[in-house]
């Protein structure tokens, strides 16, 4: 249960950030607005890993492959992202193809047992769910 609300948490905070990123080019340009959200979850994460446990930095030398080390690459694309989509289209349209291209690449990770994740089998009712969520688009997007 405790998966479930951090799930539907993240999704209500990665919304409202986008529009606050959005907001923020506005005025600064989208790399500026971009480095500022980079610089400030860096300063979170050093204060609060600074409050609790402190583990250890140098145990990032030991992750393999190295390639997972990429996550702060991808987030600079994410905000981008999430940034110009929201400019184009507005909150509710971007997160609503947000979500469906999370769902689906997670879907495609599982499938395949992609980036040493367990390898699922194909559920007929996962797929099911995905085919009414790519009609649900259709129909938020008719007018």
């Amino acid at each position: 249960m405790i998966g479930f609300l951090i799930a539907l948490l993240s999704g209500a905070l990665m919304s409202v950030q986008g529009v606050f990123n959005t907001q923020v080019t506005k005025t600064t340009g989208v790399w500026v607005s971009n480095g500022w959200v980079q610089l400030t979850a860096f300063a979170v994460c050093l204060a609060v890993w600074l409050a609790t446990g402190r583990d250890s930095v140098a145990a990032l030398g030991r992750v393999e492959p190295k390639y997972m080390l990429l996550g702060g690459v991808i987030g600079a694309g994410i905000t981008w992202t999430v940034i110009k989509s929201i400019e184009a289209l507005g909150p509710a349209k971007s997160a609503l193809l947000i979500v469906i291209a999370q769902l689906i690449v997670s879907y495609v990770i599982e499938l395949f047992g992609m980036f040493g994740m367990d390898k699922e089998p194909v559920d007929w009712r996962k797929l099911g769910g995905l085919a009414l969520a790519i009609a649900g688009i259709a129909i938020f997007q008719w007018e």
